[in-house]
């Protein structure tokens, strides 16, 4: 995955930095962006990434070496208090909800695609298409 991102960054002119140490990562960042440290299918396994993810905890600390205007960003469902702190996750700066209100009316809208089916062809492409 590493390598494939490399040669997109590499193709675009982009730059790409792994990064271990959270501060540095998120210095001058534009964007905070975590998810659960445990997804559904390894609630097993929530003690043990607790304890290895805590360093990476979106807390008010990492985000003030982010740029003043950064956002956070989550997937949602959050757990305040691991991957986040309640102060992120409440502040000025968090997107969360705006982000979840995105997402539904894209899935709204794909919905509604797969029920109905598209009657009328995109502009530029056959009816068939």
């Amino acid at each position: 995955m590493l390598e494939a991102a490399q040669e997109i960054a590499h193709e675009t002119g982009a730059t790409l930095e792994l990064l271990s140490d959270p501060l540095q990562a998120v210095a001058g960042a534009d964007a905070i962006y975590t998810d659960a440290w445990a997804s559904m299918g390894q609630e097993h396994e929530s003690d043990a990434r607790a304890a290895i993810f805590q360093p990476y905890q979106v807390n008010e600390e990492l985000m003030a070496e982010a740029s003043p205007h950064a956002v956070f960003m989550h997937c949602l469902p959050a757990h305040r208090g691991q991957e986040v702190t309640n102060a992120v996750m409440d502040s000025p700066q968090s997107a969360v909800f705006d982000q979840a209100e995105g997402r539904l009316h894209v899935q709204k809208a794909i919905l509604m695609l797969l029920l109905l089916g598209r009657r009328e062809p995109v502009p530029g492409q056959s009816a068939h298409a």
